[in-house]
């Protein structure tokens, strides 16, 4: 199978990022209809799981990898993360929460050269701090800042956890047996507190978003699971940035959601970080086969 251009890889990831971006649509229509997070983060996993089983290809001899440490914080750090950002939805705009949710790669990349040994970049490193400066302008610490928006950071800072053992996992183990690893243990994880949990009364709109909410996710995340297997994650991870995009439009479109001026600003600088970092990745891919 041949790789994608650019402009391909481009627009599965913004389909991918955006039947995520939907999912939590969904979740926070929940959510803020008074389900529980915790309801609506463990029907996603469960859902998830059943709905990709069948295309995950796991076999009985890839079992014994569930114990592995690393697999288990992966999934440990990913559904701490879906659990923190739903909670965030209920009372933030979705394309703040997904702002401050950006925190991720600054954490990735300090975790990386601390644990990883990864060798600083200054060119990333200054990326990243643009990046930092327009999480902070959304987040607006020391200006009153919610408890929502503490919940995205924490959101954020779990996915950032959750990219360096995904770095460290690479090439251990096929990004299926990943995607199902995730969410058949955050399903077990989360069993205790679903169940007790308040279930809301049976409705159909209910049932219905929370289908929603489980079926974009899943489709979301099985199509990044195909764009890293045609594309480097170094070059995957710029074009999530996109991810705004599709939740600053839907913010406006399903709850009138218009970010303020410092908020704008912050996405702005947010997406311009991603753009850069993009950039960069094909200037030096670029510079590497000219030297090659």
């Amino acid at each position: 199978m041949t790789s994608p251009n650019l402009f391909q890889l481009a627009g599965l990831v913004f389909a991918a990022v955006t039947f995520v971006v939907v999912g939590d649509t969904a979740g926070k229509l929940l959510t803020g209809g008074g389900v529980d997070p915790i309801i609506v983060a463990w029907s996603r996993f469960a859902l998830a799981a059943m709905l990709l089983l069948p295309f995950s290809g796991l076999t009985a001899s890839e079992l014994p990898n569930f114990r592995d440490w690393r697999v288990l914080l992966r999934a440990c750090f990913i559904t701490g993360g879906i659990c923190c950002i739903l909670t965030a939805l209920r009372t933030e705009p979705i394309a703040n929460v997904f702002g401050a949710f950006f925190i991720g790669p600054v954490v990735s990349y300090a975790l990386a050269i601390l644990f990883l040994g990864e060798k600083p970049s200054r060119r990333r490193g200054v990326l990243l701090a643009i990046g930092f400066a327009g999480v902070m302008l959304v987040v607006k610490p020391g200006f009153g800042v919610s408890p929502g928006m503490i919940f995205a950071l924490a959101a954020g800072g779990c996915y950032g956890g959750y990219l360096v053992m995904t770095r460290t996992l690479a090439g251990a183990y096929r990004p299926r047996f990943l995607l199902i690893s995730q969410l058949l243990i955050g399903s077990v994880l989360l069993t205790p507190l679903g169940l007790t949990a308040e279930f809301p009364a049976p409705d159909v709109s209910v049932a219905a978003l929370i289908l929603l909410s489980a079926f974009a996710s899943a489709v979301g995340n099985y199509l990044l699971v195909i764009a890293n297997k045609s594309a480097e994650a170094s070059l995957i991870a710029p074009l999530v940035y996109s991810q705004l995009v599709s939740a600053t439009v839907l913010g406006i479109l399903v709850f009138k959601e218009w970010p303020d001026a410092y908020s704008l600003l912050g996405l702005v600088l947010i997406a311009f970080s991603g753009l850069g970092s993009l950039i960069l990745h094909q200037s030096d891919k670029w510079a590497s086969a000219a030297k090659g």
